[in-house]
């Protein structure tokens, strides 16, 4: 594999979500951000459905159905209610993710080899519907190797320990786990899994995971949404753009 292969780029939502509720009413409505991300070429749209509905809604799931034209990441909990709204609506993909409501946001990767019998019995439905199973992990090989074995088609590695070290100046962290993405990125592709990176990414984090070959997606939502408040979402999209098809193509200036 070369590093010319496109990279995708995947844009959560959520957060246009958690800004409309901090007021209540309908504005500013995530379908509409989805639709911008989508004309401004984004690869696909994630969205959380959270069980406490934090952000949000079901009827913005039924909403993003109807309107999308690129893929629809659902992300979710690896509950009972979550899988029957994803055996509704089918939608491109789901990823589950962990959820703990006392959190303001994902904290770490799903522990997968814990429970590996109940996920393995837990994603077979979704398989069977249709739907790519990926799941969020931590970059490591015992969470990897138990994702392969429940028949997960795609794994998402958990960026935010990286991002964190970097933006807090952790200069060694950063550049250790920096190499655990780099080195699980390169195991998880062996094993015939598709990688996917996310959580935390900013302008200044991106481009040594983007360079990484394995890696085909990165899904990137508090960023971009935070960005677009200031430059909108097309101009904080494209700059996204820009510095991964740089470091796809080896350009690190």
């Amino acid at each position: 594999m070369t590093t010319s292969e496109k990279l995708r780029l995947g844009v959560n939502i959520d957060h246009v979500a958690t800004v409309r509720n901090a007021r209540g009413g309908d504005t500013p409505d995530p379908l509409r951000a989805a639709r911008v991300a989508q004309d401004a070429g984004a690869d696909g749209i994630t969205a959380h459905l959270r069980e406490d509905r934090r952000h949000i809604s079901d009827a913005d799931i039924e909403g993003l159905m109807d309107i999308l034209t690129v893929p629809l990441n659902f992300e979710m909990a690896a509950t009972e209610e979550m899988q029957q709204i994803a055996l509704r609506h089918k939608p491109h993909a789901v990823c589950i993710v962990p959820e703990k409501r006392e959190e303001r946001t994902t904290e770490g990767g799903l522990e997968v080899a814990r429970e590996e019998n109940r996920l393995a019995h837990y994603i077979a439905p979704l398989r069977d519907a249709g739907c790519r199973v990926s799941i969020f992990i931590a970059a490591d090989v015992r969470q990897i190797d138990a994702a392969h074995r429940i028949g997960a088609q795609v794994i998402e590695l958990h960026s935010g320990a990286y991002c964190d070290s970097h933006h807090e100046n952790r200069l060694d962290d950063r550049d250790r786990e920096l190499n655990s993405l780099r080195e699980m990125s390169t195991y998880a592709h062996s094993l015939g899994l598709e990688v996917h990176v996310g959580h935390g990414l900013t302008y200044e984090t991106v481009k040594p995971v983007a360079a990484f070959p394995e890696v085909m997606e990165l899904n990137i939502g508090h960023f971009l949404i935070g960005e677009a408040i200031f430059r909108g979402l097309q101009p904080a999209m494209a700059e996204m753009r820009r510095l991964m098809d740089e470091a796809r193509a080896g350009n690190f200036a």
